[in-house]
């Protein structure tokens, strides 16, 4: 019998997706993959565009809840595994700033990083969701010097979503490699949950290439 409460992460490698499965295996969570060939377009196929109008991956299922984007997905998962210890808890102090930096990263962070990567100029500082770039990651560098992690020694949920996303967009160039980049995003990477989803993710994307005559 199908537990109905056992997780389906609609997943594609190589992607944000990778991030929240990272956060599965980081909460030791059971789940199956839902994967989805995306150089064959599979995403944009009736049959996803029902889970995701958009079309895109991450989306999580749990019974009845559906759940996407990549913010509230990772507050989702870590508050359903609350043993795990990844996320405080709500009269913990840290879970504000907690909080606060999960959203910036979605509100914030993503919006002055695909302005940068389509050479588009932002729009005026008061109206522009991150003011301007050099403010966005000055803000986002003053608080990982506190470190080792986003919110000093605790390591949350919040340190998967940041440090794939800076390991992205540190190779990418789309962010300066300054140095609290640099560390942050390696001690995320060095975990063993990391290791064993980006191994998995490179097998995957061959195998989807392939599928496709890449």
């Amino acid at each position: 019998m199908t537990d109905p409460n056992r997780l389906t992460l609609f997943y594609s490698p190589q992607t944000r997706a990778t991030g929240m499965r990272v956060l599965l295996e980081e909460l030791g969570a059971p789940y199956d993959l839902h994967v989805l060939n995306m150089k064959a377009g599979e995403q944009r196929q009736p049959a996803y565009l029902a889970i995701n109008p958009l079309g895109k991956v991450p989306a999580i299922r749990r019974g009845d809840a559906l759940v996407t984007e990549q913010v509230a997905i990772t507050i989702y998962l870590a508050d359903l595994f609350p043993g795990a210890g990844l996320a405080p808890s709500l009269d913990d102090p840290l879970r504000g700033p907690y909080l606060r930096w999960i959203a910036y990263y979605g509100s914030t962070f993503e919006p002055a990083v695909v302005d940068r990567s389509m050479q588009r100029e932002p729009g005026p500082a008061e109206m522009s969701p991150y003011a301007d770039y050099d403010t966005m990651l000055g803000a986002l560098e003053a608080q990982l010097a506190t470190g080792p992690y986003l919110l000093g020694d605790r390591f949350t949920a919040a340190d998967v979503l940041w440090g794939i996303a800076l390991n992205w967009t540190l190779n990418f160039g789309l962010v300066p490699k300054k140095d609290a980049f640099v560390r942050y995003a390696e001690l995320v990477t060095a975990r063993p949950a990391f290791r064993r989803v980006d191994l998995a993710d490179a097998e995957m994307a061959a195998e989807h290439a392939a599928a496709v005559g890449g």
